[in-house]
Parts: C-alpha cells; structure tokens; sequence
C-alpha cells in the first residue's frame, strides 16, 4: 500500500506527495480523464456521453459534503469563466 499525503503547493493547488515525489491532483484527473477519453472513443460512445457521465459523477461525489447552492455557485463560476480568450483580471493583496 502507498501512502499519499495532500497538501496545497505554491498557488493554492492541491499537491500530493507520495514516497517523496510530487504529484498534483490535476496530473491525477488529466490522466484518468484521458483513460476514460481513450476507451469511450475506442468503443465508439465519443466523448460527448463520458464527459456528460464525468460531470454527473463529479456532482454526485460533491453532494455528499457540499450544499447544493455551494455546488451551483462553483457550476456557474466554472460556466461563466470557460472562455479561453478572456482575459481575467485578479486583484493583488
């Protein structure tokens, strides 16, 4: 058994560490997400059906320790800054 400890790394990401290396959690979806890409295409089901299913999981493992509102809150901030040509401006301390 590995042992995993998280963390949160320079920036406010979550960073594990494990056996002295680090991993983010990010390095840890992307590489689930692409596995899950991957077979749904080889399998003929796109990925229109498993990022739909992925988004559903997601929401259902949030509400078991966060409010709806909360969820909704994190939804529409997601939604509403998804444009890759937008610049965002970020107050400094």
């Amino acid at each position: 058994m590995t042992g995993i400890k998280a963390r949160r790394a320079n920036g406010g990401q979550i960073e594990l560490e494990e056996k002295g290396n680090a991993m983010y959690a990010s390095d840890v979806a992307q590489r689930h997400f692409s596995a899950a890409i991957d077979d749904a295409e080889a399998s003929g089901l796109g990925h229109e059906a498993v990022c739909r299913a992925l988004l559903g999981l997601v929401i259902s493992k949030y509400l078991e320790t966060r409010s709806v509102a909360d969820i909704q809150a994190e939804l529409r901030f997601v939604a509403e800054n998804c444009d890759p040509d937008t610049d965002f401006m970020f107050m400094r301390p």
